[in-house]
């Protein structure tokens, strides 16, 4: 029988749905369940197929899984996954792509308005009892520049415009899109910067990438701007962020993704100026394992009858497939 193992730090009751979604499905799977990678040991030997998100992954689980034939990535990034040093040739990944417009998209909006409006600030006299008003920022008339122009940025876009905002998108391979007003290549970041109101964070994680958000960016932002990251935590140089929070040389940023994740304790991200943390919430949404589920289910049954080559969604491919 193939053994599956779930390994994801989600809460208990989401593990739990995908691993009766996954029996009754294919009561041929051996099935377990773990939330977190220190805890892979009793299973990882035997393991055929992984199912996980990229941030929790860690280089010794594929070390130790010489089984390994598949991973299921349950998010749309696969950073951390496919660039383990461990990970074997033949291991074929998969990833979720298309339901993630809405929920990343209705989140980009909440922290584009949680910093508009100051909500923390809200929050924060709420505790001290103190009644404190302030006029408030609006994002209508204000320009957006959506860095990465993929799905989600497609469905982030009209939601902006609906708040009478100018969409530029900074793309890798600029084309048109409907509810963009501009295309720029994403080598002009810096000189579109001095443009923005927000700057949104979408692009994929790569070496290409790698804090691509850093210190000649803030340096060409106006001091009245905001960064929203919902993409990688790579993609923004977090050092430089603090930097220019700190020091005034934008207004205020929005992070709900790290380098390291979980954030430790004693990163200094969760006392810079002007910062609100999110902990990875974009995509988290209820009923995401129901809408993930169809390319889960199609792709199991693909492994089990042996086509890998059918499997929706393959982001890596196996050595020997020489394509």
């Amino acid at each position: 029988m193939p053994n599956l193992l779930i390994l994801t730090e989600i809460q208990e009751s989401m593990r739990a749905r995908y691993k009766a979604m996954l029996a009754e499905r294919f009561p041929q799977l051996t099935i377990n369940v773990v939330g977190h990678h220190s805890n892979v040991g009793p299973y990882i030997a035997d393991t055929d197929v992984l199912l996980c998100f990229s941030p929790p992954m860690a280089d010794h689980v594929v070390a130790e899984a010489k089984n390994l034939k598949w991973i299921q990535a349950l998010g749309t990034g696969v950073d951390n996954i496919v660039d383990l040093p461990s990970l074997g040739k033949e291991v074929v990944v998969t990833n979720i792509r298309g339901i993630h417009g809405a929920p990343m998209s209705e989140a980009t909006i909440a922290y584009m308005l949680s910093l508009s409006r100051n909500l923390p600030r809200s929050t924060h006299a709420q505790d001290r009892a103190a009644w404190e008003r302030w006029p408030s920022q609006l994002m209508d008339g204000k320009t957006v520049g959506i860095l990465g122009v993929g799905a989600i940025a497609e469905y982030l876009a009209p939601i902006c415009k609906a708040f009478n905002m100018k969409v530029v998108g900074i793309t890798g391979t600029p084309r048109e899109a409907k509810c963009f007003d501009r295309m720029v290549a994403r080598d002009d970041l810096v000189k579109i910067a001095p443009e923005l109101d927000y700057l949104v964070a979408l692009i994929p994680m790569s070496p290409a990438t790698r804090n691509i958000v850093g210190e000649a960016v803030f340096a060409a932002m106006k001091p009245t701007a905001f960064l929203i990251n919902v993409a990688r935590g790579g993609v923004v140089d977090e050092a430089a962020l603090i930097k220019a929070l700190e020091s005034g040389q934008i207004a205020g940023a929005a992070l709900d993704v790290f380098a390291q994740e979980p954030l430790p304790p004693d990163s200094p991200l969760w006392k810079t100026k002007n910062l609100t943390t999110f902990p990875h919430l974009g995509g988290y949404s209820q009923g995401y394992e129901d809408r993930a589920m169809p390319t889960i289910a199609h792709n199991m049954a693909c492994f089990l009858a042996g086509d890998f080559k059918k499997m929706m969604n393959v982001v890596r491919k196996p050595a020997s497939w020489g394509e």
